[in-house]
């Protein structure tokens, strides 16, 4: 039940991140400081993504670059703004569920490993419990072998031998 609901939680706030992102474009030009801040980046990406592409296709890349007029470098970089708020939230949502996901097997682990101590304890008490049984055994075959009772508890050589019947 908890699973289903997280993961829905997640897909919502990717979802509402999207106009969230909407809204901080459209604000993040109008701030005259925080323009003249994303117009410096904006031209700072343009150049280069610009040389990045010229290298790539084998293109002079001693040519000046032009930069980017006042609007479309605004554009540019609220659009950039955008997209790295949007994969914020995405891997901020990715690092929240692969985090949950790993408490989660460590508590499966946790509990596996405590099954298998108490499986070893029970393995060692039953192990002291035989050791017990096999020295009463032996204590009551002295004891029989003392009172000369030792045809009546012979369980050695019935066990050791099963082919012949035990004689009585």
């Amino acid at each position: 039940m908890v699973l289903p609901l997280l993961k829905l939680g997640t897909l919502a706030l990717k979802t509402l991140s999207k106009p969230i992102a909407s809204r901080l474009k459209a604000e993040a030009g109008k701030h005259p400081k925080f323009r003249n801040y994303i117009i410096s980046m904006a031209q700072a990406n343009h150049r280069i993504t610009t040389q990045m592409q010229r290298r790539i296709y084998g293109h002079a890349t001693d040519v000046e670059i032009r930069p980017l007029n006042e609007e479309k470098a605004v554009q540019a970089a609220v659009d950039l703004l955008g997209e790295v708020f949007i994969f914020t939230v995405a891997v901020a949502a990715l690092a929240f569920e692969v985090q949950r996901s790993s408490r989660s097997e460590a508590r499966k682990e946790e509990l596996r490993r405590q099954e298998m101590e108490a499986m070893r304890q029970r393995d060692e008490e039953l192990a002291r419990e035989v050791e017990l049984l096999k020295s009463k055994l032996q204590e009551i075959e002295q004891l029989a072998q003392k009172r000369g009772l030792a045809g009546v508890f012979n369980f050695r050589h019935a066990h050791t031998d099963e082919s012949k019947p035990a004689i009585s």
